[in-house]
């Protein structure tokens, strides 16, 4: 059990059982229930690398924790989806999360046998790069993200070759597939985890090539959004036939757009004015359709101005709600800061191979980083209080 301190907050014990009984309560065997709570433990507790040496010092120095450890990740066949899906239940049941979100994850690897590597240009370090890529959902709650899901994409070259596929035991079912897949395969799941259902999704896709796919798959699963994209998204207005053009390019003229003054609390935490422009749009046909979706969405577009880089733009379906919910709830975006705190519990850290066992590995990585946000997040109040009566 852990026994130190994590971001200078000390470890309730109790707390940790309670979680961890929770989590893994999917998990069908009493051996690997047990074996969960040792990894999780050590995952809180060792500083630094988390190998699995590393992890089976923390958990015994006999040699059994070390097997022990090596065949929970890498060699049993439990199911991480249902795990998964009971971490984002216990997350929830902590509070309402405010959005559903999505970031991406580049994994840096030495050789060519860890799955799913390859070589790919990394436009945040300018340079191509050996690593894995992966996608994470998550739930934004108080004071930041935690993970619940995992993807991990695969290039064709993993997937067309039969001998990697068998050693890396990459499932028959596992197919190279496009970003935006994977975001949606993450809504179909959320779409059947009871109490998840209402949380609006927060997307960027500016990066996305087929941000309108997203968009629709989220629309006919019945999800409300809001995504980002880039200025030239094609769109049509809602209440005009006219041909598709850039979202930047309609969100400019001025007969479609509405101007509206509202107002927001900034970085610093004083509230500034801020000039968006509202409009209602639809999305145009696919190629070999006659026309486009009748679904009305509402365009959201904040011009450039003083201090900013450029304009930003959002398509959502809360076409009731007012500019500064959307632009509130958009904040939510940002989920980059949960993935470099993923860095404190191991999920570069991973050794081994296979496809199951990266799985089993992300998992535990994100109910350690999931413990870890949630444990501060009530210790908050607490301390809130014990600083206002030292005042």
């Amino acid at each position: 059990m852990p026994s130190g301190t994590l971001g200078a907050t000390s470890i309730d014990t109790y707390e940790f059982r309670a979680f961890a009984e929770e989590v893994f309560e999917p998990l069908q065997r009493a051996d690997q229930r047990r074996w969960a709570h040792a990894y999780l433990g050590a995952l809180l507790s060792v500083p630094g690398k988390k190998t699995l040496q590393r992890l089976a010092k923390e958990v015994s120095p006999a040699p059994a924790a070390a097997h022990g450890l090596q065949q929970f990740i890498n060699a049993s066949p439990w199911d991480w989806g249902p795990v998964r899906r009971s971490l984002a239940r216990t997350v929830v049941s902590q509070g309402m999360p405010r959005a559903c979100t999505v970031a991406e994850l580049t994994i840096p690897k030495r050789g060519v046998h860890s799955v799913g590597v390859h070589r790919r240009f990394d436009a945040e370090l300018g340079r191509t790069v050996n690593c894995q890529r992966a996608m994470g959902l998550f739930l934004a709650v108080e004071g930041g993200c935690v993970p619940v899901n995992w993807s991990l994409l695969l290039e064709e070259s993993w997937c067309a070759d039969k001998e990697r596929r068998a050693r890396a035991r990459i499932p028959a079912s596992v197919t190279a597939r496009p970003a935006w897949k994977h975001i949606l395969d993450f809504a179909a799941d959320m779409a059947v985890n009871p109490g998840l259902t209402g949380i609006p999704w927060v997307l960027d896709l500016r990066r996305t090539p087929d941000a309108r796919a997203v968009v629709e798959g989220l629309a006919r699963r019945g999800l409300d959004f809001v995504c980002e994209v880039g200025a030239a998204e094609p769109v049509l207005p809602a209440s005009a036939v006219a041909s598709a053009a850039g979202l930047g390019e309609l969100m400019a003229r001025s007969p479609v757009r509405q101007p509206q003054v509202v107002m927001r609390q900034a970085a610093t935490g004083r509230l500034e004015r801020l000039t968006v422009h509202l409009g209602d749009i639809r999305l145009p046909g696919r190629a070999g359709e006659q026309s486009g979706g009748q679904r009305v969405y509402r365009a959201l577009a904040r011009p450039t101005g003083v201090g900013r880089q450029g304009a930003r733009y959002w398509i959502t379906s809360l076409t009731d709600w007012r500019a500064e919910e959307v632009l509130a709830l958009t904040r939510h975006a940002a989920a980059e800061s949960a993935v470099r705190d993923l860095g404190l519990f191991g999920v570069q850290d991973f050794e081994g191979r296979s496809f199951p066992g990266w799985h089993h590995h992300m998992t535990m990585a994100s109910a350690a980083h999931a413990f870890a946000r949630l444990h501060a997040q009530r210790r908050a109040p607490a301390l809130a209080a014990a600083h206002s009566v030292c005042a």
